[in-house]
């Protein structure tokens, strides 16, 4: 089972250094909030195409079924 501290510990390793915060009430509808240095320059979509990309397949097999997702630069 996805736990948001699941998720957590993926963003933390893609993302070290960042302010990473995730919740979920039934541990498939996700909220995660990231902030990062490496995202300074960066679109907001292509910020949100690095989110995902570091979750891998856990969105494209439906293990996630919905992540409301903020991201922001440090």
């Amino acid at each position: 089972m996805i736990t948001p501290e699941v998720l957590k510990n993926l963003l933390d390793t893609a993302f070290p250094g960042g302010q990473i915060t995730v919740q979920s009430a039934d541990n498939v509808h996700f909220s995660a909030s990231v902030k990062t240095a490496q995202f300074a320059g960066l679109s907001r979509v292509t910020q949100q195409q690095k989110v995902y990309a570091a979750l891998g397949d856990l969105i494209t097999t439906g293990k996630i079924h919905a992540l409301s997702l903020q991201t922001a630069a440090l």
